[in-house]
């Protein structure tokens, strides 16, 4: 019975001296094995650092951003109008301008600019009246109506603009001659409406 017992305490005593213990007696210690347990097979190893490598497209808000990481700008906004003119029109400052080569009365003159989608030429600048004075001499003219009246003795343009700016070369009896036409020459001059001139509509551009 004794011998059975020894034989088993010297058996044990074999099997614990094949186990090797590392014992932890530093933090240290403990961190290293630690290390050690945590360690990444190679080949994921290299697959991380791959990941490591890549620049990583991240939004430009997003929290905590890589340092390696390309940080998308935001995107300007999309131009959202397009203003262009009519085909046959002219594009100067805001507004269109077209020169109609047929004489009509300035009442005629504005209903025919309506139906284009516009209305006799109003003058707001002196570059647009230079402007308008070489469109003019373009079509072979030496005058067109524009949009100027005069209504209870005052001067105004059909389309509503303020009439700031004036270029009076002479100004006739507004009562008896209420109507605006442009000289290519000078400045405007007023005269009867019935009176039958080539015109100059304006409208504003198309936008999309």
């Amino acid at each position: 019975m004794k011998t059975l017992l020894v034989l088993s305490i010297l058996l044990c005593a074999a099997f614990a001296g094949q186990i090797q213990h590392r014992p932890l007696r530093t933090p240290e210690a403990a961190v290293e094995v630690l290390k050690e347990e945590m360690a990444v097979a190679p080949e994921t190893e290299d697959k991380m650092m791959m990941m490591k490598d890549e620049e990583v497209m991240v939004p430009k808000d997003s929290g905590s951003v890589p340092r390696n990481a390309r940080v998308l700008e935001e995107a300007a906004p999309p131009q959202s109008r397009f203003n262009f003119c009519p085909v046959g029109w002219f594009s100067h400052g805001s507004r269109c301008f077209q020169f109609i080569n047929t004489a009509m009365s300035w009442y005629n003159a504005e209903e025919h600019c309506n139906n284009l989608g516009g209305h006799l030429a109003s003058v707001t600048n002196p570059r647009e009246y230079s402007f308008l004075q070489q469109i003019t001499q373009t079509a072979g003219q030496s005058v067109a109506w524009l949009g100027g009246f005069n209504l209870q003795g005052r001067w105004m343009w059909i389309d509503r603009e303020g009439f700031y700016y004036s270029n009076w070369q002479t100004l006739s009896s507004a009562s008896s001659f209420p109507c605006i036409y442009l000289s290519s020459t000078t400045g405007w001059r007023n005269t009867q409406c019935g009176t039958a001139y080539r015109f100059i509509c304006a409208m504003n551009p198309f936008s999309c």
